[in-house]
């Protein structure tokens, strides 16, 4: 009797394990294809934007004129520490605050903080661009070499019409993603990434402009690319619920968005210092202006590529707060997952395009060979920059950790068991080991080519 009941539980438990290890693949695929039909988008949208910049830096680098390529290279630097990565950073606060409302359905109150995100964006923009007036001053304070520094003064102050698009640009985008509505933003980056490479060469070329048309032509990108979601958002019946009006009730929220957007700010500033700083002390090295032009075009493409995870974490971002919103935080933690699978074989993707082609991949920026062998040589550090920041974006949900506290708080205010509560601690993995690992590569590089 014992034999034949141990064979009867057999019998019964054998299926349903069968059953179980079916059902969790069938929801890992559901989940991956939830989860790509956001990314795969968001990577087009971040990437086209970022590309206006690196397209910019592309013509000017092709004049043939060096302090003009490593002007404009200091100047990027100079303006993405100071400011885009900041309002990059404080627009990621809507990925939280938004999702979870539209998850919720409480479309009210994601036109509000939709609002609070550009009127708080613009303000920060003006004391951004009187630090970038005297950009000259600043580099030389820090012994940069006068010729460049003036070059990226000359730069960043006719970058700053693009700095205020770029601030409503990143509002308008974290709207539109929290809601799903993929078509508008891909629309909208793709055309001004196609607009913007003959108007860039027009001004640069055709005009004679120099740099100072390629910093236009990113400031006219911006504001097409600002236009066209707005004129949708105005008149598209998908956005009737969700509409931004400006109001006092609306800025009630002004508040509880600066509690969110301040930190995120911080947070994001502290990884991406970490990258453009460097270009800051390669203005130190013998022969400042090679040096600088080759690893700001280091930095520049694996910044580009660091714009791939990046909306892998951000579509992640989106749906976790989704999901948490409507009270599902396993399904949350199933969506993190994905994400690092996915990041995982970006990573291994990329790293091996980077070498097979490495001793071609500076021509895109400069036909002088030396410029081009230098960059060769960077190839196998950039690797594996690469493959820790595809890692950091998926474990991270974005770059940075201010998920963690929001998620920490909505899953507390939601009835969930504590194991649930795992979930928020693996998403909110802490970046400050990434920054010390690439600054520790990238300062392993300067000293071997300084000596």
């Amino acid at each position: 009797m014992k034999n034949n009941s141990r064979e009867m539980s057999k019998e019964v438990t054998t299926p349903l394990i069968r059953k179980s290890d079916h059902e969790i693949e069938s929801t890992f695929v559901q989940e991956l294809k939830k989860v790509s039909f956001v990314a795969a988008p968001m990577v087009a949208v971040t990437v086209s934007q970022y590309l206006l910049q690196v397209v910019s830096l592309m013509m000017v680098g092709h004049l043939g004129i060096l302090v003009s390529f490593s002007g404009v290279s200091i100047a990027m630097s100079f303006a993405e520490v100071t400011g885009f990565s900041v309002l990059l950073g404080m627009a990621g606060a809507l990925e939280t605050l938004c999702g979870q409302t539209f998850g919720a359905e409480e479309y009210g109150k994601l036109g509000n903080y939709t609002c609070c995100a550009i009127l708080t964006l613009t303000v920060v923009c003006f004391p951004i661009s009187l630090v970038w007036i005297f950009t000259d001053k600043i580099l030389m304070f820090f012994s940069q070499d006068p010729g460049m520094s003036h070059v990226a003064r000359e730069y960043c102050i006719y970058l700053i019409p693009a700095l205020f698009g770029y601030a409503l640009l990143q509002a308008l985008i974290r709207y539109f993603q929290t809601q799903g509505m993929i078509f508008p933003m891909v629309f909208s980056s793709v055309s001004a990434l196609f607009l913007h490479i003959p108007i860039c060469w027009i001004l640069v070329f055709k005009l004679g402009l120099g740099h100072i048309g390629a910093a236009l032509a990113i400031g006219i990108s911006y504001w097409l690319n600002v236009i066209w979601l707005w004129v949708y958002i105005k008149y598209s019946p998908s956005c009737e619920k969700t509409k931004i009006v400006f109001s006092t009730h609306a800025l009630h929220n002004l508040p509880e968005f600066c509690k969110y957007a301040i930190p995120s700010g911080l947070m994001f500033c502290f990884e991406w210092w970490s990258f453009e700083i460097l270009i800051l002390i390669a203005g130190l090295l013998p022969n400042p202006q090679l040096e600088t032009s080759v690893l700001s075009v280091c930095l520049n493409t694996t910044s580009l590529h660091f714009f791939i995870p990046y909306a892998i974490g951000a579509s992640a971002s989106t749906r976790v707060s989704n999901e948490l919103g409507a009270g599902n935080p396993k399904t949350a933690k199933g969506a993190v997952r994905v994400v690092v699978i996915i990041g995982i074989a970006e990573a291994i993707i990329v790293s091996t395009f980077f070498l097979c082609f490495r001793n071609i991949l500076g021509y895109a920026y400069s036909n002088d060979e030396q410029v081009v062998n230098y960059i060769a040589d960077m190839v196998p550090l950039l690797c594996v920059s690469v493959s820790a920041d595809s890692l950091i974006g998926a474990l991270s949900g974005q770059f940075y950790v201010i998920n963690t506290f929001t998620l920490l708080r909505t899953s507390m205010t939601i009835e969930s068991r504590s194991d649930d509560l795992d979930f928020n601690v693996y998403f909110g993995t802490s970046n400050l080991d990434s920054t010390a690992t690439n600054i520790s590569i990238l300062k392993t590089f300067c000293h071997l080519h300084s000596m």
